[in-house]
């Protein structure tokens, strides 16, 4: 069979790679007059705006599991982006994708019920204990930022978990949209007084708005779509390459430099990923 009608949709989730790890290095920019919490609200909450009126979720015929749904994949939202934000305002984009990415993975291994996954686990953290030995940019390994990035992995594990029980609970992007206009008001407390400084400001609205369309919007429509045209374990792979688009994105709008034995940990991880993705298209996992 000819992989060609496959193309479009190879090419919606490298473009959703893209516009997500653009995004973040968008938001970055925010940092200075928002802090990472107040650009996190910011994020969530205009594209929350936006997708509700894209949506428009019938919330008033949701039943109580359907809510519990929600507003558990609500929570994963604003603890993983409000902890990514607060690691990469302190170490490079491309590492703190990388030490991400053992969330996904650690949750891949454990799901798989099959010891000789956690090889993969194993090897991705390597690559990520290889990130602290010397080199040009590993001075900017704060260890808070470290920490910080330790526990958005965690949450995105359960944000994979929580998205799965919402997509089954939801049709279409109601669920979505709703539960990120949950992760934006339990972000209020902490984002409110850094976010109202970028509403005073046009340039700062401006990239408020560019980070919510790029960091949230085009990416979960973009994945949604090449989920309907890909086989899972080949959208898999594509996400992989993630760390590698994160450090890309790094360098050439944040000017973050990454030295041979970063970038050869990044590799690592990536090629963990990969295999930990092909490993997983051989057998059946099941979701309990």
């Amino acid at each position: 069979m000819s992989t060609a009608p496959h193309r479009p949709a190879v090419l919606m989730v490298l473009g959703s790679c893209a516009s997500l790890q653009i995004g973040a290095a968008l938001a970055a920019r925010l940092f200075p007059a928002t802090g990472s919490a107040g650009a996190t609200l910011l994020r969530l909450g205009l594209a929350a705006a936006v997708l509700l009126v894209a949506a428009r979720p019938a919330v008033r015929a949701w039943r109580r599991d359907q809510w519990r749904a929600v507003l558990l994949l609500g929570v994963t939202l604003a603890g993983m982006n409000s902890f990514f934000y607060a690691a990469i305002a302190r170490i490079p984009l491309g590492i703190a994708v990388t030490i991400e990415f053992l969330g996904p993975l650690t949750l891949a291994a454990i799901l798989s019920r099959r010891g000789r996954d956690f090889l993969w686990v194993i090897l991705a953290a390597t690559g990520v204990l290889a990130l602290g030995w010397t080199g040009s940019d590993t001075a900017a390994l704060d260890p808070l930022g470290v920490g910080y990035v330790l526990v958005a992995a965690v949450f995105w594990a359960l944000y994979i978990l929580a998205s799965a029980k919402t997509g089954a609970a939801v049709a279409g992007q109601g669920g979505l949209a709703v539960a990120m206009a949950v992760g934006a008001l339990l972000l209020v407390p902490s984002g409110l007084a850094g976010a109202s400084a970028a509403l005073t400001s046009p340039r700062l609205l401006l990239i408020a708005v560019g980070t919510a369309l790029l960091a949230s919007v085009i990416p979960y429509t973009l994945e949604f779509a090449a989920l309907r045209r890909l086989p899972q374990q080949t959208f898999g792979v594509l996400l992989s390459l993630e760390p590698a688009v994160a450090a890309a994105a790094g360098w050439l709008l944040l000017s973050q430099s990454m030295a041979p034995q970063t970038a050869a940990a990044v590799t690592v991880v990536v090629l963990a990923s990969i295999g930990s993705t092909v490993s997983a298209g051989r057998r059946p996992v099941t979701i309990s």
